[in-house]
């Protein structure tokens, strides 16, 4: 019986858990658009500067490089001084811890495009 009910109650209850993290943690996307901005281009940095230095998968490169452009964006916050080195190493760091969560191991190659992420994102916004 006790078998049962932890095949039969515990998805549903795990299930049911991440949807409630997940819906309460929602926030509107228009309360700054910049996030969306900074996401794109380092999806978009990432994928090209993969195809360069012969990191191929497109999807992990994707993933890092919106990853790299989220952490840049919330390191650079209502700061107006633009910083290309803070920015660059904020993206290649990025860039490193996030291939490595998504089993894309060329630790130089994802820092390469994650800081290309920074660089591009602090021209972006000058």
């Amino acid at each position: 019986m006790n078998q049962i009910l932890k095949r039969t109650l515990l998805p549903g209850l795990v299930a049911s858990s991440l949807l409630g993290v997940n819906l309460g943690a929602v926030r509107p996307a228009s309360a700054d658009e910049g996030w969306l901005r900074d996401i794109g281009a380092g999806a978009a940095t990432s994928v090209v500067t993969g195809a360069v230095t012969g990191n191929h998968s497109v999807v992990k490169n994707a993933i890092g490089g919106a990853a790299a452009g989220a952490a840049v964006h919330a390191v650079r916050g209502n700061r107006h001084k633009s910083n290309v080195v803070r920015d660059a190493a904020a993206g290649a760091a990025a860039g490193v811890v996030t291939g490595e969560l998504t089993g894309n191991h060329h630790p130089l190659r994802n820092a390469v495009g994650g800081g290309a992420t920074g660089a591009l994102i602090n021209i972006l916004n000058r």
